[in-house]
């Protein structure tokens, strides 16, 4: 297809976007807690809730591009996300942002199982790995440049403002997505699987009945757990354990945020490289070096050792999300790939809903960050183990171009 690139560049930047608001809400809380008088309490609940309503999304937003085609869920996503964008900008109270942030969330909701399943009727069987981690490496490029614009644009505007000008630049991409977005739909798979969804089967039935998906699942929930507990309490943990000032921990932090990038985006090569059925391999060792390095972590005697083992877990943290939801596209059928990827993503956002909740749980009870790390070391050998259970089949190549209508 020969507008594929075009799709893939404009999925990007609508997941850059996307990543965007996830990330500066993490530096404009500390300005908004200022203004609307919020407690410690208030904020944790503040920066749950979006993971909240984005976890309930996931299914329905996978049905919905199964069913209406990828193209609609996204520019409609883009289109919600802008609007409480902006929203956000104008809350006078903690009630107003509780409600716009968790519609925030369920908004954006739809935007991962819809560019998945875009990924999935547009790129060949063979590319689709290196497309979806181009697609998911907008987060560790976000995660490089955020901390810098929001520190210049806080300053600069002030958290209303810079909220408002965010939703004006997504108004830009809805556009962009209705002129320039054209992605089939309605592909044309020869698996049975495929086959028996088109035949009336419920996409969602035919998902649940995947022993591979499930296993995927708890995977994708492991890893997250330790992802987002790991993103949510560095910062503190850098301040309060090992004194490093605010800017310090800016700096340093852009390190890991690199290598989370190149992890990404090699990942995708990787994968798209090693023989079908082999995929798991590459996450088996990830996994072992993220349980092995994280206890170095918190161990290390120095600043410098604890940020190389941190580069490199999350190099490896980064490779294993690639690696999932490539065997994730590499053996779902097409027609079912947005619900596949709605429900496996359930796990995914609800880890990132619990993991700062319980890891500041455990740091009120023990009054250390160890116990939160074994925690961590503890979701990394879950993930490993469901990782090995994988079970993969070859799928038979699909024609790069599957279908002549678009959505």
């Amino acid at each position: 297809m020969k507008n594929k690139s075009v799709i893939l560049a404009l999925l990007f930047l609508g997941w850059a976007l996307g990543n965007f608001d996830r990330f500066v809400i993490n530096y404009a809380i500390v300005d908004i807690s200022k203004d609307l008088s919020l407690n410690a309490t208030h904020t944790g609940i503040v920066l749950s809730t979006f993971f909240l309503g984005y976890a309930i999304m996931q299914i329905p937003g996978g049905l919905l591009a199964d069913k209406f085609g990828p193209r609609k869920i996204v520019t409609i996503s883009v289109l919600l996300l802008s609007l409480f964008t902006g929203l956000t900008g104008g809350v006078n109270s903690l009630f107003m942002l509780l409600v716009i942030r968790f519609l925030f969330g369920l908004g954006e909701g739809g935007f991962m199982p819809a560019s998945t399943k875009a990924i999935s009727e547009t790129f060949p069987h063979k590319e689709r790995g290196r497309a979806q981690s181009i697609l998911l490496s907008s987060g560790g490029v976000m995660a490089i440049l955020t901390p810098i614009l929001s520190a210049y644009l806080l300053i600069s505007f002030g958290w209303r403002p810079l909220f408002i000008g965010v939703a004006l630049i997504g108004a830009l991409v809805v556009v962009l997505y209705l002129y320039f977005l054209k992605v089939p739909h309605e592909a044309i798979s020869q698996d049975s699987a495929s086959v028996q969804v088109q035949q009336g089967k419920s996409p969602l039935k035919t998902v649940l009945k995947m022993p591979l998906l499930w296993s995927i699942f708890v995977s994708f929930f492991a890893i997250y757990t330790v992802q987002w507990g790991l993103t949510s309490w560095i910062p503190s943990y850098l301040s309060s354990v090992r004194g490093l000032d605010l800017v310090s921990i800016g700096w340093v932090q852009t390190i890991p945020g690199v290598a989370m990038l190149i992890g990404m985006l090699l990942g995708g090569v990787i994968m798209d490289k090693i023989p079908q059925g082999k995929e798991k391999i590459p996450g088996i060792i990830g996994t072992v070096l993220i349980a092995v390095l994280m206890y170095f972590m918190f161990t290390a005697t120095s600043i410098t050792s604890f940020i190389i083992f941190q580069t490199i877990v999350t190099f490896a943290i980064a490779v294993v999300i690639i690696l999932l939801n490539a065997i994730l596209l590499k053996n779902t059928p097409t027609s079912v790939a947005g619900s596949a990827m709605g429900f496996v993503n359930v796990g995914g956002q609800l880890a990132g809903f619990l993991a700062p909740t319980l890891i500041g749980f455990i740091f009120d009870a023990s009054g250390s960050f160890d116990m939160a790390f074994w925690m961590l070391i503890g979701f990394a050998i879950v993930c490993l183990i469901a990782i090995i259970t994988f079970r993969t089949t070859k799928q038979p190549e699909q024609p790069e171009q599957l279908s002549s209508s678009v959505s």
